[in-house]
């Protein structure tokens, strides 16, 4: 009689260097070493191989490979298509590599792959140092790289990768490389946009710049005032100065009293998410045009540090609610746009749904579009469309409510969507769309480090055939 061993037995054997650090269906800690920020998603790997080196992982990669296992690569667990995880296949975890180390003099930072962007704000906050990231401090600083970063700094300084120095990858093969502009420069210019496709990046280096303050928080609208605001506020934003920033945003007011006033409670609002790196007074005047056009319901802004403007939303957008996204990216809001937006945002499924839309202009319109994997530099705005309950029983409303509002703002986008607001069912076509041009050269690069295309899950870039 046969009996049939265990990916995890097979892996206590063959990976007997990591210990504990394996994770299997059987073990007490699988549930919670599974799980991943998007509730929607419910996936059961075989194994979980949590790596504290690189080695580590080329060790995860070879027995996957001779066992005939999918990959996926957790860094943050964010990712809102579960993309960090795979049915019946292996996870690399690579959350022990928290390690971050900065260089005050070089304004530089040494990065673990398994760091979320609080850990880097907490290491540069005390060298008034910043590394240009998104909005939400737990997210993962692998999965936002990779697929390109744009948050609060980049109007001034442009997208996360616009920032990355080099990155210590290992590849399908097991080899460990360093990608930069003098090492593997094909491959340095494949992952700043990217994604996943072309290996595991276990430490990026990152160039830092002074930052000690900034003026930053909401300003809430009534959701009536939204299309003469979002008017204004699209004529605004191209003009300002890049050191100055603000997202528009649809939302509804949560329930929290430590933070927002009981009487504004579940109101349907329109807003601006500020991050102004000037003098107080230089904050007001670049914001008088904007709160001039209608009495704001709210102006939650004040000076604070970076730190703590990436992290305001945290505690909103937290792990294990119900998430589905999508995004489109924007050279224009016409005035049918607006109407549509609102339209859509005075119907949301919950009280954390809504849109927001980050510049994408300034520093991220300087670099040449063939210059990184990340193509679209000609946008002004990476306009998100957020399905998000903590209820489960909404998760299908929450979906089409989502995908119903992305088709509607599809004939005022520009053709494409930012990789990392995509979601895991938007097929092939959208992925080409998405790299446009640039497709091309990256399918090339994934053939030559990864002809086999171990590294599949993720918004995936096919090998080129000879």
């Amino acid at each position: 009689m046969s009996t049939t061993v265990s990916p995890l037995d097979s892996a206590r054997t063959e990976l007997a260097s990591f210990g504990d650090r394996l994770v299997g269906p059987n073990d007490g800690r699988y549930d919670e070493a599974r799980t991943l920020f998007n509730a929607m998603i419910d996936k059961r790997p075989a194994l979980i191989a949590l790596c504290t080196s690189a080695d580590d992982v080329a060790a995860a990669i070879r027995f996957a490979r001779e066992q005939d296992l999918t990959i996926a690569v957790r860094g943050g667990g964010h990712n809102g298509g579960g993309l960090a995880s795979v049915d019946d296949g292996v996870v690399i975890d690579l959350s022990p590599l928290k390690e971050v180390s900065v260089d005050p003099a070089a304004r530089t930072v040494r990065v673990g792959g398994g760091c979320v962007w609080g850990e880097v704000d907490a290491a540069t906050g005390p060298h008034n140092l910043a590394v240009p990231t998104g909005i939400i401090s737990s997210t993962g600083v692998g999965g936002l790289t990779l697929g390109g970063g744009h948050g609060y700094l980049s109007r001034r300084h442009g997208l996360t990768v616009d920032n990355l120095l080099s990155a210590q990858m290992v590849l399908a093969d097991g080899s460990q490389v360093t990608a930069s502009a003098d090492e593997n420069p094909d491959l340095f210019w494949a992952i700043r946009g990217g994604g996943g496709n072309f290996g595991v990046a276990t430490e990026f280096t990152f160039r830092a710049h002074p930052l000690e303050t900034v003026v930053g928080g909401p300003t809430f609208w009534a959701v009536e005032d939204a299309d003469e605001l979002l008017a204004a506020y699209r004529e605004w934003l191209p003009a300002a100065p890049r050191n100055m920033m603000g997202f528009f945003n649809f939302h509804t007011i949560p329930p929290v009293k430590e933070a927002f006033p009981e009487e504004l409670h579940l109101r349907k609002v329109c807003g601006i998410v500020w991050c102004i790196d000037a003098s107080d007074e230089e904050a007001e005047a670049a914001m008088a045009p904007l709160l001039s056009v209608a009495e704001p319901l709210l102006h939650g802004v004040g000076r604070m540090p970076i730190a703590a403007l990436n992290a305001a939303f945290d505690g909103l957008y937290g792990p294990g609610d119900q998430w589905y996204w999508r995004g489109a990216f924007l050279r224009e809001i016409p005035d049918e746009a607006i109407r549509v937006n609102r339209e859509w945002n005075e119907r949301t499924p919950g009280f954390k749904a809504g849109t927001h839309f980050y510049p994408v202009d300034g520093a991220v319109n300087d670099v040449a579009p063939e210059d990184t994997a990340f193509g679209y530099r000609d946008a002004t705005w990476s306009q998100v469309f957020i399905g998000c309950d903590p209820d489960p029983g909404k998760a299908s409303a929450v979906r089409e409510w989502t995908i119903g509002y992305h088709q509607a703002i599809v004939p005022f986008s520009a053709g494409a969507s930012y990789v990392n607001f995509m979601m895991d069912d938007e097929g092939q076509a959208r992925v080409k769309a998405t790299y446009g041009a640039n497709y091309q050269r990256l399918s090339q690069v994934k053939a030559a480090v990864d002809p086999d295309n171990v590294f599949r899950v993720n918004q995936n870039i096919l090998p080129a055939t000879a």
